[in-house]
């Protein structure tokens, strides 16, 4: 008897993120996304050619402490906000509205009251240490900052693996290892903001499709159909062919171009429990319609969205990347992609440069499948006893 009330009281989410990490591809995707996430905010820390601590003359001080970025506040400050909210009884919604409010808020007040050294020379820590001038310093577990290209040690670039450069070096003599790890904030943070911008959308338009049927679902499907037929890879290439290449554009874009999948998907759920006894209950209690639609109904008609979000993740980080393989993404910040294309722009095939940011493209999307796959399964019973 005690074991039947506790399965009753378990939540609906509870109930399927226990079914979806049951299952070792959604925990071996979800390790990987860890591993990335961990890269993504702690990057500063892992690989640089700033100090993490000298003593020069009994004093200590932090070279990277004192060089970190707004951008750099924004994730440890959303992560930060993560691990505070996890104490929390917050459900989903909530807790990932902190944690952006929490990150757009720490990268605000860094760019308004921090100030770092624009112009750095990596080399001088490393000439400073030879001089002896340090009593004892403390490097990261990668000492080689991305854009650290190494010019006062002679030609040290497309260098294969070795004790120093565990991932080789790229053609301008930067550590591709140091670059993977910085570019993991480009993937992560295109796939949050792209995917956040499509669910928000998403969410909004098929609710409202779903709620309302008659007049408003058939614009709301025309609108749906209109926004399908645009082709985003086309779309980004003229965009950056017209502004520039900025990556919040391309986030924008993203989002703005794959909100169709989420609204149709809230349309369906909608549509079935705008009938259901509670539904009914709150449009006679008088609530107002943003409270039945996001409070009452949302909660029992986002899992499908959940499961198209993880997917949404995957597409998005393909799409910068498929950019930055062909010249057309970012210059001045590392990118998977982008070490793609100089491997397969030079004369000779250097493997490294192929495998390791290759391998990390196709382990993130492969995660985000897993997981994708076995949340939908989880949630959708005639595929679990198909499984089974």
């Amino acid at each position: 008897m005690t074991k039947r009330q506790g399965i009753r009281k378990e939540s609906f989410s509870r109930r399927i993120l226990r079914a979806t990490f049951s299952r070792w591809g959604a925990r071996w995707g979800m390790l990987w996304i860890a591993v990335l996430v961990i890269a993504a905010v702690f990057a500063p820390f892992l690989a640089n050619s700033r100090p993490l601590l000298v003593s020069i003359s009994g004093e200590l001080s932090s070279p990277v402490l004192e060089s970190l970025r707004a951008a750099d506040y924004a994730w440890l400050g959303g992560w930060l906000m993560a691990v505070l909210s996890l104490l929390l009884p917050l459900d989903w919604l909530k807790r990932g509205l902190l944690i952006a409010v929490a990150a757009l808020l720490t990268y605000f007040l860094a760019a308004r009251y921090v100030h770092s050294a624009s112009v750095v020379i990596h080399e001088s820590y490393r000439e400073q240490e030879a001089a002896g001038q340090y009593a004892w310093v403390i490097y990261p577990p990668i000492p080689f900052s991305p854009r650290d290209y190494l010019r006062d040690k002679g030609d040290t670039s497309l260098e294969p693996p070795s004790s120093v450069h565990w991932f080789g070096t790229e053609e301008n003599g930067a550590d591709v290892l140091s670059r993977m790890i910085h570019a993991s904030r480009i993937a992560l943070g295109i796939g949050l903001v792209a995917t956040g911008i499509a669910m928000v959308i998403g969410v909004f338009v098929g609710g409202l499709m779903g709620y309302f049927s008659g007049v408003v679902d058939i614009i709301g499907m025309r609108l749906v159909e209109i926004f399908e037929s645009i082709p985003t890879l086309f779309l980004l290439l003229t965009f950056v062919a017209f502004f520039g290449r900025n990556l919040y554009i391309m986030m924008v874009i993203i989002g703005l171009t794959s909100w169709t999948g989420y609204a149709r998907y809230l349309r369906a759920e909608f549509l079935k429990l705008r009938q259901q006894d509670y539904v009914q209950a709150a449009v006679a209690a008088g609530l107002p319609l943003p409270s039945i639609l996001f409070r009452h109904m949302l909660p029992n008609g986002i899992a499908p969205v959940l499961v198209a979000a993880s997917f949404g993740f995957a597409s998005a980080i393909l799409a910068e990347a498929m950019l930055s393989f062909l010249g057309l993404g970012l210059v001045d910040s590392p990118s998977w992609g982008q070490m793609l294309n100089q491997a397969v722009r030079s004369s000779a095939f250097n493997w490294w440069m192929a495998v390791f940011p290759g391998g990390a493209i196709f382990l993130t999307v492969f995660a985000y499948n897993l997981v994708g796959d076995a949340m939908r399964d989880a949630i959708d019973p005639q595929l679990s006893k198909g499984v089974q």
